[in-house]
């Protein structure tokens, strides 16, 4: 029994992925029984060997059988008005009643149940009025009623089946939209419990911020006549950066995920680390021509990270794509900003291609340098080159007085 249990599934599943496969083969088994019960069958004549007749009426049955899922009513027609031609011409229906069962209960799982009926109770009908009309029968015999009876029942047995399916089906719809609906709920109190937190996060900075300005502003002016006051104002100054700090922790340790990385600790990189990027592209067999115009200067935070991005970003795409293992730098310092320039040559025929956005890098570029005001520009020069040029606005403050 454990063996059955094991054995069927495995037929199921491949009769599911190969379905004409599975009708061929029933189909050549139906047939191989009718011939078998022709020999040796309950109703079969001592002594009798197969007809030609026998053979087409086994050929036939096999072929309707592959058959009826495609055309399920017309294939029930056509087996019962040939059980009617048998009993007409021998009164024989041995293997057209088992066909007429299958097919029955074929034209029940595939059609409505109004439609399963009909088709299986005039195809009854056709063979039942056959076998009273040119076999003797009574209209009461038990081997019409019989007939009657195996077709009823494969309409009955294919409606259930059919009705079972739908419910299954259903269960798995109703469970598939209900799974749904939860992650769809669960997306839309994420989203909402974020734009809370964003906007109580912005309250809180907002506040601190302005608070911050303010008290800065006075130490500033304080600082000299009364430094009393002026150290007050700093007091309150970093109680509200260790606040705004606070506030920024929670917040994030609110929104990082559970499988998120944990946090870096290293800074973020610059164009300090210039000289180790350059090393590591020289590594992998770029060489860069560095020159700098102006004097180096520090630059904002948000600058520094975008330049070395931008940088980076550039010098990896004349990696990949360059014609020519070289490539060169340029970083220029003025009062106003920061310009870098990157240019490298490309393959013959792929300058004009390699300004397309086909990828994410020079869009990343761009956004990098919006994000803090600045201007990308990137595409084909002179000389099959390829060029990326940015500037990054950093005024120089240096020696103004507030």
């Amino acid at each position: 029994m454990a063996q059955l249990n094991t054995w069927l599934p495995r037929v199921r599943a491949a009769a599911a992925r190969h379905p004409q496969v599975a009708e061929a083969l029933l189909g050549a088994f139906v047939g191989v029984a009718s011939l078998v019960s022709v020999l040796v069958g309950p109703r079969s004549i001592p002594g009798r060997s197969l007809s030609p007749r026998d053979v087409l009426v086994a050929a036939a049955a096999a072929l309707l059988i592959t058959l009826r899922h495609h055309w399920p009513v017309p294939v029930l027609g056509v087996v019962a008005a040939g059980a009617a031609w048998a009993v007409a011409t021998s009164g024989e229906i041995y293997v057209l009643t088992a066909v007429s069962v299958i097919c029955a209960y074929t034209v029940a799982t595939r059609t409505g149940r109004t439609t399963a009926w009909a088709a299986g109770g005039a195809a009854a009908l056709v063979v039942y009025l056959a076998a009273v009309v040119f076999t003797g029968q009574g209209w009461d015999s038990s081997e019409s009623l019989e007939d009657l009876g195996w077709m009823g029942m494969g309409v009955a047995v294919g409606d259930a089946v059919r009705t079972r399916r739908a419910y299954v089906a259903a269960v798995k719809d109703r469970a598939l939209r209900a799974e749904q609906s939860r992650d769809e709920e669960a997306r839309r109190r994420v989203t909402e419990e974020r734009l809370h937190i964003a906007r109580e996060l912005h309250d809180v900075v907002a506040h601190h911020i302005a608070l911050i300005s303010v008290q800065s502003e006075v130490a500033s002016h304080v600082l000299r006549r009364e430094p009393e006051q002026a150290e007050e104002a700093l007091s309150h100054v970093r109680d509200a950066v260790r606040t705004v700090l606070e506030e920024l922790s929670t917040v994030l340790n609110v929104l990082r995920r559970d499988d998120d990385p944990a946090a870096s600790t290293e800074p973020a990189p610059g164009l300090a680390r210039l000289g180790g990027l350059l090393d590591s592209v020289a590594a992998a067999g770029l060489r860069v021509e560095h020159r700098q115009n102006g004097e180096a200067r520090p630059l904002p935070s948000a600058v520094d990270l975008a330049a070395y991005r931008i940088v980076q970003e550039s010098l990896t795409n004349a990696w990949r794509h360059g014609g020519a293992p070289i490539a060169h730098l340029s970083l220029g310092y003025t009062r106003t900003g920061l310009t870098i320039a990157v240019e490298n040559r490309v393959e013959p025929g792929l300058a004009e291609s390699a300004g397309r956005p086909t990828g994410h890098g020079l869009t990343g570029m761009r956004e990098r340098a919006a994000s803090v005001g600045g201007t990308l520009d990137a595409g084909p020069g002179a000389g099959g080159r390829f060029a990326v040029r940015a500037f990054l606005p950093a005024p120089d403050n240096q020696g103004v007085s507030t």
